[in-house]
């Protein structure tokens, strides 16, 4: 009974990120019974995406792929400051083109991986953090950069021009404040500590390849069920072990959490809460929506009431950032440190905390001057 109890709270430990989302799903199925709109609760493209690109990314690890690019990027960017610099701006890049999730997904491990192969782990919370803000607020200048850009573009019918021109300033600042912060790390020359490490060349070149077919997948131009049928086939076949590291656990925390959102969108009170908030600052409110049911859900439900898309557009971009629950991108950095550092949680949700108030408060100001 003993060991069973232990193996419970382990459990419960080692996936806590998963259990608390739970926990709130649960919550707001009390107030919204299970009936036939759960059913289009969940994003199942998103789900599905991110099983495809966690079973590639459990892929190139097995093939020691990511330590190769990250002694690459040690060799060619050889102190810690540009190192840095380059890992922000691969994130940033990568969810311009593939959203911000499976850009975290893919380009965290780079960062915890130069970090440890130069002896700078000590520096993974900071690192991590610029990372995540980098992926939350680099998809902001496009329509397709995020879904709740690509949800509100097509809802009000925004004119592509008109919409690079809205965020064009935020998105200038966004860069600004993050290579700014390549200032509080330092620049010290970067040793690798390990001999080369050696992949394999044919599987390397076939899972670029079920790569890059996600991004299509992605980008709608090839049809999921396409992507479903061929990547996990192709891994099965050569290496039935990826499947073994692939993050159900992530998976599961998605599935919860569109349903927590979803449900507290349905409860009255919510409704009428934020309809009287709209009428006060509509940033403001977007901004303050996000912390608690994310920037996704909070576009969704706060169209409702407004017509006013220029500030609603602003706030859930600039509210991905804050709390861990404000974008499932940060959920994703979370549940990643987390596994690296159980040990240094409170640290980390510190960090987190303070830098994310900085970028927001900064945003803001020049958001709120700008309307």
């Amino acid at each position: 009974m003993g060991n069973t109890f232990v193996k419970i709270k382990n459990f419960i430990l080692s996936n806590a990120v998963s259990f608390i989302a739970f926990l709130l799903a649960i919550i707001t199925v009390f107030f919204v019974p299970i009936d036939r709109e759960y059913i289009y609760y969940i994003d199942y493209k998103t789900i599905s995406c991110l099983f495809l690109i966690s079973c590639i990314i459990s892929a190139f690890k097995d093939i020691n792929f990511f330590y190769a690019i990250a002694r690459q990027i040690i060799i060619k960017f050889n102190t810690l400051r540009k190192s840095y610099i380059a890992l922000i701006t691969i994130t940033f890049i990568g969810s311009m083109i593939i959203a911000n999730d499976i850009a975290l997904i893919t380009f965290l491990p780079l960062g915890y991986l130069v970090l440890k192969e130069t002896n700078n782990e000590d520096k993974e919370a900071f690192v991590f953090i610029m990372q995540n803000i980098s992926a939350n607020l680099g998809g902001m200048l496009t329509p397709f950069g995020n879904p709740q850009n690509l949800y509100i573009y097509t809802k009000y019918n925004i004119n592509n021009f008109e919409f690079m021109k809205i965020m064009f300033i935020p998105f200038v600042v966004a860069i600004l404040l993050l290579y700014l912060s390549s200032l509080f790390i330092g620049n010290d020359k970067l040793i690798l500590k390990n001999q080369n490490i050696k992949t394999s060349k044919i599987k390397e070149r076939v899972y670029i390849f079920l790569f890059i077919l996600v991004v299509f997948v992605v980008f709608r131009y090839i049809p999921l069920i396409v992507g479903l049928l061929i990547i996990p086939i192709i891994i099965l076949i050569l290496d039935r072990n990826a499947f073994k590291n692939v993050d159900f656990g992530l998976l599961c925390t998605f599935i919860f959490f569109f349903i927590f959102s979803s449900n507290l969108a349905r409860i009255d009170i919510v409704n009428n809460f934020f309809k009287v908030l709209l009428d006060f600052n509509i940033y403001l409110t977007t901004l303050l929506s996000c912390q608690f049911i994310s920037n996704v859900p909070t576009s969704i439900l706060l169209s409702k009431f407004t017509d006013n898309y220029v500030p609603l557009l602003y706030g859930v971009n600039i509210g991905g950032l804050g709390s861990l629950i404000a974008s499932l991108a940060s959920l994703i950095t979370f549940r990643n440190y987390m596994a690296l550092n159980p040990d240094k949680i409170l640290k980390f949700l510190t960090l987190f905390t303070f830098i994310n108030i900085i970028f927001i408060a900064i945003e803001s100001f020049i958001i709120i001057f700008i309307l």
